[in-house]
């Protein structure tokens, strides 16, 4: 019988962390999105297909729909969260499941996680007013509260590891190369 907790299968968890470590090819995955502006500030991002394990996924029947748009105070009609909105959002999603895994793995349960996350930014740079203010977050606060039996020293270990195991985390504290190219 397979070990449950915090809603992972520990044995099956375990036994793709040893599967990677025999074959470090099927670590290597691809996501892929595609967006298509709607109208005004709202876009229809799609998310379905990715390549992982060594072959194309196919459990997705139907592509995951993400709405995108603007407040009114900067001029769109609230359709979605804005782009800026949405990668909080994916810090905390990415956060939850390093947190809840990695737990799992160590034996901890998880009653509850919230993460509560802000960013600070400037117009002055999107509008291109400004060339010394940079056009995203200045900066970025992540406060989480979380309910576990786990000692409070132990928890913090478990933060500094997700934190370091973090793939959004990585991107945003690290950046990478990202090239846009306009196709025929």
């Amino acid at each position: 019988m397979n070990k449950m907790l915090n809603g992972i299968d520990v044995d099956q968890l375990l036994a793709t962390i040893n599967a990677v470590k025999q074959n470090p090819d099927i670590a290597r995955f691809q996501f892929r999105t595609d967006t298509e502006w709607v109208s005004g500030g709202h876009s229809r991002s799609s998310a379905q297909g990715f390549f992982g394990a060594g072959t194309e996924d196919s459990s997705r029947k139907k592509p995951f729909i993400i709405e995108g748009d603007e407040p009114p105070v900067l001029l769109g009609s609230n359709a979605g969260p804005n782009a800026v909105e949405a990668i909080l959002a994916s810090i905390g999603s990415c956060l939850a499941v390093g947190f809840v895994y990695n737990a799992a793995a160590q034996g901890i349960k998880v009653k509850s996680l919230r993460f509560t996350i802000k960013g600070d930014i400037d117009l002055h740079g999107f509008l291109g007013l400004s060339e010394e203010i940079r056009p995203g977050y200045q900066n970025i606060s992540v406060n989480y509260k979380i309910n576990s039996d786990a000692p409070r020293e132990k928890i913090e270990e478990l933060c500094e590891y997700v934190q370091r195991t973090s793939p959004v985390l990585d991107m945003i504290r690290n950046g990478l190369p990202v090239s846009v190219t306009l196709e025929d």
